[in-house]
């Protein structure tokens, strides 16, 4: 295991170590971007692979197969500082930057793909909101008790009517003599059953649509909130989804976060900084298979010769390879653009599109490599296959990435 297991990562831990020693596992990857990266960002890299080698990898497909909530694997991570990776140090987190994150994403993802959307979701869609947006009462309160593993937030947004159309919140908050009384049904929750905290976004104003939308930040369980069944879900199958009950939900005044009418904003930038962690899954989904591809040609022989010797083959592993490293790139590139403060929403969503449609590429031409062998539960190839196909959907569908990126362009060129 690297030095760092069972410490927290923070920066200043990994400023003191001067040291990031090559694995065998390390040799996988041994890409030349990862060279460019500064010691910090080399050293998070190694800690995580090396921790997704020995602490997931190994139990990912039981997960899959039980429906487990990896548990332990969570609490190791937030003892790593993985819970809170963008995080100031003056809250309990690791004080990193979103390259970081997505890094350290990617890696755990190539482990097992449903603990890196419980992490990402943390980080992202629960941590992120309460850092930008909360005041300095909800951070004490909402920040330090979720960096650590124990516990997990979630991000309520979508509804059964409306996944896409995030302006149409139905749930409404209507507001009452001590504070909001909370009605409708938020689903497809990721965390939800886990979740002890979480963000939703409500309507409180009918009349201004979208700009009438509101978020706020609660406990669970709170009275008048209550848990939908878990989904069955093709992949991602040890995270729990579910959907939020709210009925006559009563929470207090200051459980809003940000002003009244803010709900909508805070849910596009939360989204376009989560797109940065969906693509960091997605690459680590595609980076599984094509490992799983490889290992497999090197050692499958066909026609007296392994299967890495057939031209075929070669341009399937090419292409896999091409779409991976091209999608890392993106990723990285928005997360340089928020780490730097600049416009980053067409990025990411470049990002997100980019690597999901490699991961399911990658998937598909993984299985395709193994054939038969691909098709069954001994070898990992389904499962990133299965995984895969979420991260075109979550977060923004491929199309909602299509459209924020076009809209982007077309305001770059002043039309």
């Amino acid at each position: 295991m690297a030095a760092y297991f069972g410490r927290r990562v923070t920066r200043s831990v990994f400023l003191q170590k001067k040291l990031w020693c090559k694995s065998e596992n390390n040799a996988v990857r041994s890409i030349a971007s990862l060279s460019s990266l500064s010691e910090t960002h080399q050293m998070l890299q190694k800690t995580c692979r090396d921790f997704a080698e020995a602490e997931l990898k190994p139990h990912a497909a039981k997960f899959d197969r039980e429906h487990l909530y990896p548990k332990e694997q969570i609490k190791k991570m937030g003892e790593l500082g993985l819970m809170a990776v963008e995080v100031p140090e003056e809250y309990g987190g690791t004080g990193l930057d979103a390259l970081a994150y997505a890094i350290a994403l990617e890696e755990i993802s190539r482990g097992c793909a449903s603990t890196g959307v419980i992490m990402s979701v943390n980080n992202s869609l629960y941590l992120g909101p309460v850092k930008y947006f909360g005041n300095k009462e909800q951070k004490e309160k909402f920040i330090p008790p979720f960096v650590t593993g124990d516990r997990v937030g979630c991000f309520a947004l979508s509804e059964p009517g409306n996944g896409s159309d995030a302006g149409a919140a139905s749930t409404i908050a209507t507001a009452t003599e001590n504070g909001w009384k909370l009605n409708g049904t938020k689903s497809w929750i990721t965390n939800g059953f886990e979740g002890e905290a979480t963000v939703v976004m409500a309507t409180t104003d009918k009349s201004m649509k979208h700009k009438g939308i509101s978020a706020f930040l609660l406990p669970k369980p709170i009275n008048g909130l209550s848990l939908g069944k878990k989904e069955d879900k093709l992949g991602i199958r040890a995270s729990s989804t579910c959907s939020l009950i709210f009925e006559d939900c009563q929470v207090p005044k200051d459980s809003m976060l940000g002003k009244p009418g803010m709900g909508f904003k805070i849910a596009m930038m939360t989204l376009d900084s989560g797109r940065i962690g969906i693509a960091a899954q997605a690459l680590g989904i595609a980076q599984a298979s094509l490992d799983v591809a490889v290992d497999y040609a090197t050692k499958r022989e066909a026609f007296g010769a392994p299967l890495t010797k057939l031209q075929a083959i070669q341009f399937k592993l090419a292409d896999m390879a091409l779409q991976l490293e091209s999608a890392r790139l993106l990723t990285w590139r928005a997360a340089f653009l928020k780490d730097n403060n600049k416009p980053f929403t067409k990025e990411a969503a470049m990002a997100k599109l980019a690597a999901s449609e490699a991961a399911t590429f990658c998937a598909h031409q993984s299985i395709q490599i193994l054939g038969g062998m691909g098709y069954v539960s001994d070898m990992p190839a389904e499962r990133h296959y299965r995984d895969a196909r979420i991260t075109e959907i979550y977060e923004g569908t491929s199309e909602i990435q299509r459209l924020v990126i076009a809209g982007n362009l077309i305001k770059e060129y002043n039309v």
